[in-house]
């Protein structure tokens, strides 16, 4: 499957880990041209090096800050000539029950899971608008469809950028670029990590005592990258086949 894949210039936000170095893992062996980016840099130039890509294709990138958002686009047009893709993939999970005020964590989701994807559409849409083309990709959850007592504001931001998402769909229709929301349900990565607080996290733990490998949600980018150019999948929900939430 590497149809509407080889070649194309696909930028990556949160890549040093889980989601989005699958993706990174998945997409160079299919041929895509990768620029990385997380804020953990070691761990970028680790797996960039693994991969073959070179140090150019890594930027130290935190989503909060748009400039530096801006600047692993830009770079990625400098290396490249354009962008064809963006995996706005960076995001965190401290649940908490809102009766604690974890105000510092809901500030964190916000500006991670939802400022960060407004930070990626922003740098990626003028140039795909100038290139009448282009492909911007969603990491979502499947708390953007559902909640569960302590997930309130992460599943406020995960359905944030289902919103979002379905807003830009709508308004680039005349550019010809493509949107794809992904919601997983539990994989395996770092994100169940981030939960702080210790009964929160035990819950957490039982189901992601299913969660599948990463590799799965690198599966799904892929399939909606390689599908012809007038198919736009628009979204995609999976889970575990045990998981019931």
């Amino acid at each position: 499957m590497t149809d509407g894949i080889k070649d194309k210039v696909v930028v990556i936000t949160g890549a040093s880990s889980g989601l989005g170095e699958a993706a990174a893992r998945r997409l160079a062996r299919d041929g895509a041209k990768l620029v990385l980016g997380a804020r953990r840099l070691d761990r970028l130039n680790a797996i960039a090096d693994e991969l073959g890509l070179g140090s150019d294709a890594v930027g130290e990138t935190d989503v909060t800050k748009v400039d530096q958002v801006k600047r692993l686009v830009d770079h990625a047009v400098r290396l490249h000539g354009r962008v064809d893709v963006i995996i706005n993939n960076a995001g965190l999970m401290p649940h908490s029950p809102l009766e604690r005020g974890k105000v510092e964590d809901w500030d964190r989701m916000i500006d991670v899971n939802l400022k960060g994807v407004l930070y990626g559409i922003a740098a990626a849409l003028p140039y795909m608008k100038q290139q009448k083309s282009g492909h911007v990709i969603n990491v979502s959850s499947v708390a953007g469809h559902k909640v569960n007592p302590g997930s309130a504001v992460y599943a406020a931001t995960k359905h944030g950028v289902r919103i979002i998402s379905e807003g830009l769909r709508q308004e680039v229709k005349p550019y010809n670029i493509r949107t794809t929301i992904i919601s997983p349900g539990a994989v395996a990565t770092e994100l169940p990590d981030s939960i702080t607080e210790p009964d929160v996290a035990e819950r957490a733990r039982k189901v992601y005592a299913m969660a599948i490998p990463a590799d799965s949600f690198a599966s799904m980018v892929a399939f909606a990258m390689s599908q012809p150019e007038d198919v736009d999948v628009n979204e995609i929900l999976f889970r575990p086949t045990k998981q019931e939430y």
